[in-house]
């Protein structure tokens, strides 16, 4: 075991040597640009309006804009799940309503067109019309999550265009420095936290 362990300490430590960066080396000037061109930003990248404006128009598309290619099966999930359960409640209704319309028309002879469940409930048509209601409120809810979750995904793409954009350097240094607050009208002494340059 201890000479497997050895044969692996001298693959991998020269590796991790090598990742090592070297203080002593000057640093990398960036490459000149050319006269009147204009170096591309981060902000011009992730532009958030452009991001919201894709999830509105495709659900997905400002998360695939911002290279958060993970989120995109969770929108669609979350957006197929309820689709899903908008239809199944859908069809429900009509086929409860339908039911409870031929269970109380007074007319047995078309009673064998009460799909099963209903048939069996026929002579109780408070119980369809309870279930009708039900199954209605369902369809109602199910088309207020999907356009929740819609929202969500626009939401969570202009959040990731924004957040994209975030200096999150090193210099982060706390300073206390002397000051007037026009509000009070008061001077005193304020601890600043400088982010960035």
């Amino acid at each position: 075991m201890k000479k497997w362990l050895t044969i692996v300490c001298c693959i991998l430590m020269p590796a991790m040597l090598w990742a090592q960066e070297d203080s002593t080396a000057k640093p990398v000037q960036p490459p000149a640009i050319k006269e009147g061109a204009l170096p591309e930003s981060k902000s011009s990248v992730y532009n958030p309006k452009v991001a919201i404006r894709r999830s509105a128009i495709i659900p997905g598309w400002g998360q695939a804009t911002n290279k958060k290619y993970w989120k995109i099966p969770l929108v669609y999930g979350a957006l197929g799940t309820t689709s899903y359960l908008f239809f199944r409640n859908l069809k429900q209704y009509r086929e409860s309503k339908d039911a409870y319309i031929l269970a109380t028309d007074g007319d047995e002879t078309n009673d064998y067109l009460i799909k099963e469940p209903y048939y069996t409930v026929r002579n109780q048509p408070d119980r369809i019309r309870n279930f009708r209601n039900q199954v209605r409120q369902n369809v109602d809810y199910s088309a207020l999550f999907f356009l929740i979750f819609w929202g969500l995904n626009v939401v969570d793409a202009a959040v990731d265009a924004h957040l994209k954009t975030f200096d999150v350097s090193d210099d982060l240094s706390l300073h206390i420095k002397p000051g007037f607050s026009p509000t009070a009208n008061t001077t005193g002494i304020s601890l600043v936290l400088q982010i960035g340059k």
